[in-house]
């Protein structure tokens, strides 16, 4: 496996990991959550934990979901074109994304940065540990997107999604 295979691997699980950790933890929250009410027993921090969950599911998930090809993608039109049409598309929708991603990276900081003067209110957590997977999102795609991008540019890849059984 070459140097840069080794990175992309890591990536990937990295927000492979991120990903299921926090779908478990709300996957629990909400267990906790539906036994309560059966118990009679409201538990109210679990309502904000899921909430917190769903983020980082998403902050971790979006990176993957743009790799594999999940994320919502019109190509019926695009693949059908002749020639190398629709590789230039794939490749244009790389950078946008890639470029989108990074230019809102330092405006998210700010937000993630509001938070330190916010905590939640049931779980009393300081909101920057929960702004940040807004942050970490635009991180994961600008990551996946650019690799793309390279990969593309130097012929490793063709710009098709790649899906978790192609995995180098």
């Amino acid at each position: 496996m070459k140097h840069a295979d080794k990175i992309i691997h890591l990536i990937t699980r990295v927000a492979q990991w991120g990903t299921g950790i926090s779908f478990a933890v709300l996957i629990t929250a909400v267990l906790i959550q539906v036994i309560g009410r059966l118990t009679g027993t409201a538990v109210v921090w679990t309502e904000e934990l899921t909430r917190h969950a769903l983020l980082f599911t998403v902050a971790f998930g979006a990176g993957l979901a743009f790799r594999s090809g999940d994320l919502v993608n019109v190509d019926v039109i695009c693949e059908s074109l002749p020639g190398r049409a629709p590789w230039a598309l794939r490749l244009g929708s790389a950078i946008a994304t890639a470029g989108l991603a990074i230019y809102l990276l330092p405006h998210t900081w700010r937000y993630v940065s509001i938070g330190k003067m916010q905590t939640s209110p049931a779980l009393g957590v300081r909101m920057d540990f929960i702004h940040v997977t807004v942050w970490l999102m635009l991180v994961f795609l600008a990551t996946f997107a650019a690799l793309r991008v390279l990969g593309m540019l130097t012929g490793a890849e063709d710009g098709k999604p790649v899906k978790a059984d192609e995995e180098p």
